[in-house]
């Protein structure tokens, strides 16, 4: 079972380490994960273009009018629903990552070396939910996700 992951950017560029993330993403083969653009003014695409281009696993949507997060993530999830057959959708927005404690490149990190211990957790915890909730429903946020997987 492959889980999908939405990663919001807005503005980002500078947070962006492109090898670093390649590097780590090229791994997260149990992940399909979509980077979505939320109509940033700097060069935050071309960032994920070159990240797209060097991993299989990735897939990128532009939005090009700026939305609000949720709007984004539905963007992001609508992608994902019509392209891949995934189980379980997780999302993260950039800009609310605690830079100092949890940073993009963390996050990245922690969802390679992870993806195994997420899938369960994803498993675990659909046992417990309603099997007639609507796709939008079964999106979680991956920041809790961590909390109960990274030591």
């Amino acid at each position: 079972m492959r889980i999908g992951i939405i990663i919001i950017f807005h503005d980002n560029e500078v947070e962006i380490d492109a090898n670093h993330c390649i590097q780590c993403l090229k791994h997260a083969n149990k992940l399909e994960i979509c980077l979505v653009d939320n109509n940033s003014m700097d060069n935050t695409q071309e960032v994920l273009k070159e990240i797209k281009e060097e991993c299989h696993n990735i897939s990128l949507v532009n939005i090009k009018k700026f939305k609000s997060d949720a709007a984004a993530v539905r963007a992001g999830a609508r992608f994902m629903i019509n392209n891949f057959d995934l189980n379980h959708l997780g999302y993260v927005s950039v800009n609310s990552l605690n830079k100092e404690i949890f940073g993009l490149n963390n996050m990245i990190k922690a969802l390679q070396e992870n993806q195994a211990r997420i899938t369960d957790h994803c498993v675990s915890n659909s046992s417990l939910q309603k099997t007639n909730r609507t796709i939008f429903q079964n999106i979680f946020p991956v920041m809790d996700c961590f909390e109960k997987v990274v030591e």
